[in-house]
């Protein structure tokens, strides 16, 4: 439990998926694993009709990838390897037959605003800013680019990318479709979310599923282009540029 976990739960028709890492909800290899397994096992449970992705504690959603990870990469193989976690974790949101509804209770920072944009739907506080950090430490959005791309358009996708040091709100989110609907409280979104998924626990699976298939076209070719993405992502964490960067965002952590 020390270095996270993931678990999920089936009731009346609606999973639950949950992760956490004890650093702001980080994502090593393991729980980017355990996220896809999970995720992919409630959509192919014949009794699941809808699925809540949602982290745990009182910090972040998720802080995006673990720095610690990141520089235990110690060649293309195996920096491969851990960005192909992300990979996994959207295409397995992509592809379960049932919606996936997205509980975001704090702010996403990297990765996490490619999860918290691959959701089918995304439910959020009004303290849920965004941040697509990648460039400052010499990587690039590349992995969750599409998902992010999908929802947002190229346009502002491009301005979140090139803009990683700033912080945007969760109204900015809700404007430009990466949040549905944002609420005050945590109580007020548990409500929602609530509600939401058991409301579609009680519709036709077969028409669900359809809806998905159809509001995913076009994205076909991601099983492919993401693992190529993760590729680039895999080479550049071994740069001279990013181990420095990484190393200072660390020292920079453990004197706050």
């Amino acid at each position: 439990m020390s270095d996270g976990y993931v678990k999920h739960t089936v009731n009346d028709g609606i999973a639950t998926v949950t992760f956490h890492h004890p650093k702001s909800n980080s994502l090593p290899g393991h729980i980017l694993r355990g996220m896809a397994d999970a995720i992919t096992t409630c959509g192919n449970d014949p009794s699941v009709r809808v699925i809540v992705l949602r982290s745990e504690g009182d910090k972040a959603f998720c802080a995006g990838a673990s720095f610690d990870e990141l520089v235990a990469i110690e060649d293309g193989t195996r920096g491969l390897e851990f960005f192909s976690g992300f990979a996994h974790v959207i295409n397995a949101i992509r592809t379960v037959p049932v919606f996936v509804i997205g509980r975001i209770h704090s702010h996403c920072v990297g990765g996490g605003v490619g999860i918290a944009c691959a959701v089918d739907i995304a439910y959020a506080t009004t303290n849920a800013t965004i941040r697509l950090s990648e460039l400052a430490v010499g990587i690039g959005p590349f992995v969750v680019g599409p998902a992010v791309e999908r929802k947002v358009g190229t346009g502002h996708f491009g301005l979140l990318s090139a803009t990683p040091a700033t912080k945007r709100s969760a109204q900015w989110a809700e404007q430009n479709g990466i949040y549905a609907e944002l609420f005050e409280t945590t109580e007020a979104l548990d409500a929602r979310l609530d509600a939401h998924a058991r409301e579609l626990a009680a519709y036709s699976p077969e028409a669900m599923t359809d809806i998905k298939r159809v509001l995913w076209k076009g994205t076909e070719d991601w099983d492919q282009l993401l693992i190529e993405r993760a590729k680039i992502s895999g080479r550049l964490v071994l740069s001279d540029f990013t181990r420095s960067a990484i190393a200072a965002f660390k020292e920079a952590a453990a004197k706050r």
